[in-house]
C-alpha cells in the first residue's frame, strides 16, 4: 500500500482499460493551428514527416536512450548502433523542417550517446550549446565513478534565433560587492540585509532535482525529467503563446510547463500508457506561470 505522501502519478489497468480517447493526425495537415494544446499517440518519425515546414517555435527532444534497461513499452529502442544512429539522424532531419526560421532545439541525451548527437545536429542545425545537468539519482558503482550527469545540446536553424536572457537569469549572492564614485551600488541590489546580483546563466546546472515519489510532479514514467528543467528551456528559447512540440512526450512534462506558461504545445507518444499518464497530468495541470527560475 503506497504511503498517504506518496504523490506519483500512475495509469492503472482500469485507466488502461477504459481511456479511449486516443487522438491520431490527420492524414493533411495545412494549418497547424489546429493541431495545438492536444497529444496524439504517433510515432514520431511518420508524425514529423506530416508536419508543415516552418510552422513550429521550439522542440524539446528526450528520446529514448541507447540501449538503456528501461522499460518504455511500445517506445523501446533495442537497435544496433547503426540502426539508433539512422533512426536519430531521420527524426532530427524532419525536426529542422518543421522548425521556424529563428526556432531551436534541445536535445536530452546521456554522456555516452552525446557525441553521436552532435554529429547528426551540425547536420542540419547550428550548435550553439551543450548543457550538462546534474542527475544526482541511482546507486554508485565499486569499480567506477557515479553517472549523475546528463547532457542536453541546444541548437537553433538560423543564426537568428529566440533567447529571452533576463528571463533566465540567476540570483546569486554577492562576493564583492563593488560601488561607484557616489557610493551606489554597481551592478548589485540589497534585500533584507543579504547582497544579491542577476548573473547571466552559465551551461552547467547543479540546481535541479530529479522528481521522487512525495513530489507533485512525479510520474511513474523511468526518465522523468524535472518541471524546473523544461521551464528553464521553454522560458529562454520561447515566447507567450509559442507553439512547442515534443516528439517524445513521455510523461507529459514539456507539455505540462508550456500550458502553466502559456504556451502552445504539440506531443506525439508512441506508447497507450505514456500517453494516457500525459492526458491525465494534463487534466490536473493549471494554467499559471511556475515561479520564475530568475526569482
Amino acid at each position: 500500500m503506497p504511503s498517504s505522501r506518496n504523490k506519483t502519478l500512475s495509469v492503472s489497468d482500469l485507466d488502461l482499460k477504459s481511456f479511449s480517447h486516443f487522438l491520431r493526425l490527420p492524414d493533411e495537415i495545412k494549418n497547424i493551428t489546429t493541431l495545438q494544446n492536444k497529444i496524439y499517440l504517433e510515432n514520431s518519425i511518420i508524425a514529423l514527416k506530416k508536419l508543415p515546414s516552418e510552422s513550429v517555435d521550439l522542440i524539446i527532444a528526450d528520446p529514448p536512450y541507447f540501449n538503456l534497461r528501461k522499460n518504455f513499452g511500445a517506445g523501446n529502442v533495442n537497435l544496433s548502433k547503426n540502426e539508433y544512429y539512422n533512426w536519430n539522424l531521420a527524426w532530427i532531419e524532419q525536426s529542422s523542417r518543421i522548425l521556424k526560421p529563428t526556432g531551436s532545439l534541445y536535445l536530452c541525451i546521456d554522456w555516452p550517446s552525446s557525441c553521436l548527437f552532435q554529429n547528426i545536429l551540425e547536420k542540419y542545425l547550428i550548435i550553439q550549446n551543450r548543457i550538462t545537468w546534474k542527475r544526482d539519482k541511482g546507486r554508485g558503482s565499486k569499480s567506477n565513478w557515479k553517472n549523475n550527469m546528463e547532457d542536453i545540446w541546444f541548437a537553433t536553424k538560423s543564426p537568428e534565433y529566440t533567447f529571452n536572457l533576463d528571463a533566465v537569469k540567476e540570483k546569486r549572492a554577492v562576493k564583492a560587492p563593488y560601488i561607484d564614485s557616489l557610493g551606489r551600488p554597481k551592478d548589485w541590489f540589497e534585500e533584507n540585509g543579504q547582497k544579491f546580483r542577476y548573473t547571466h546563466p552559465s551551461n552547467i546546472w547543479t540546481d535541479l532535482i530529479v522528481p521522487f515519489w512525495s513530489m507533485p510532479e512525479n510520474t511513474e514514467h523511468p526518465t522523468q525529467k524535472p518541471e524546473k528543467l523544461i521551464e528553464r528551456l521553454i522560458m529562454a528559447s520561447s515566447n507567450t503563446g509559442d507553439i512547442i512540440l515534443d516528439p517524445f512526450l513521455g510523461s507529459g512534462t514539456t507539455a505540462a510547463v508550456a500550458k502553466k506558461l502559456n504556451r502552445k504545445y504539440i506531443g506525439f507518444e508512441i506508447d497507450k500508457k505514456f500517453y494516457i499518464l500525459s492526458h491525465k497530468r494534463l487534466q490536473l495541470t493549471v494554467n499559471k506561470d511556475l515561479k520564475s527560475v530568475a526569482d
